[in-house]
């Protein structure tokens, strides 16, 4: 009999390709907002705040697929396919995204 998919490496996938898209959108978005103000975007501003917020948000739902990515790897007789994507995608994407705001911590 062919082993199933394990239920939270598919749920680990989803998370992550969905976490990953928003946030790189919402980078997007911060940077839009950072060239086309004059002097830059302020800080204390909503949008920055919300920006902020939002970032906060989708690293956490990063780190909850990675979370699902490991205990899906983790599961005995199950494919590991998802659960394997799953946590590559949300590590880089949680790697990338912290490099970006120590790299603008810097500027």
């Amino acid at each position: 009999m062919p082993e199933k998919h394990s239920g939270p490496g598919i749920a680990s996938f989803i998370i992550s390709l969905v976490a990953s898209m928003a946030m790189f959108v919402l980078i997007g978005i911060a940077g839009v907002l950072e060239v086309s103000t004059p002097g830059g975007m302020d800080e204390d501003s909503p949008a920055a705040v919300l920006i902020g917020l939002c970032m906060f948000l989708l690293l956490g739902l990063e780190l909850l697929a990675a979370g699902l990515g490991v205990a899906g790897v983790l599961q005995q007789a199950r494919r590991r396919v998802f659960a394997v994507l799953g946590l590559v995608i949300s590590t880089g994407t949680m790697l990338f995204t912290l490099f970006l705001m120590m790299v603008g911590l810097m500027a």
